[in-house]
């Protein structure tokens, strides 16, 4: 069990802006907040997003934050339930858009059967990543357009593209016995 002593300095050190405390933090409550979003969202990559945003947030707002007022870890814990919130409206701004439009697109492939194992491996995604790279790559939208179209910060398009690319691709080339040049 943690010291009183200790965590009150942790707090103080989190609050002035020591960089230490803020691994510190990390690793003391990091798993508390992914665990938390990951029973409320059940996806470890919205998870894992989540958890990165409470913590960018706890120290860009730490002037705000008051020891006198509440530990550290229920400020954390209050954040972290703002931004499980967001994730879950995020998911339904999702849901909202018209895949329709972006299925349409998707049927313009020139190939049936890459269509096919592309439309596979997109279907493989979760179900905010698959909307993200159907918009990216059907509908042409920028990563900023993609993020005011969904109500997502930059940062997650970008995370949720470059992860949906490399599990796909790790995905593909296990499957792929052509030989290499």
């Amino acid at each position: 069990m943690q010291d009183e002593g200790d965590a009150d300095a942790v707090d103080l050190a989190f609050r002035a802006g020591d960089e230490a405390a803020l691994e510190t933090a990390y690793r003391r409550w990091g798993p508390l907040v992914h665990t938390l979003a990951l029973r409320s969202l059940g996806q470890v990559q919205d998870a894992e997003d989540v958890t990165q945003r409470v913590f960018i947030a706890a120290w860009r707002r730490r002037e705000t934050y008051d020891p006198q007022r509440a530990r550290l870890s229920a400020w954390l814990v209050g954040i972290t339930r703002h931004e499980i919130a967001d994730a879950h409206a995020a998911r339904a701004r999702t849901a909202a858009v018209d895949l329709d439009a972006v299925e349409e697109r998707s049927a313009e492939a020139p190939e049936p059967t890459d269509r096919l194992l592309v439309a596979d491996e997109i279907a493989r995604l979760s179900p905010q990543a698959q909307t993200v790279v159907r918009l990216a790559f059907y509908d042409d939208l920028t990563h900023q357009q993609i993020g005011e179209r969904l109500g997502l910060p930059l940062g997650t398009v970008k995370s949720h593209i470059r992860r949906s690319l490399e599990r796909m691709r790790r995905r593909l080339e296990v499957g792929d016995d052509a030989p290499r040049s």
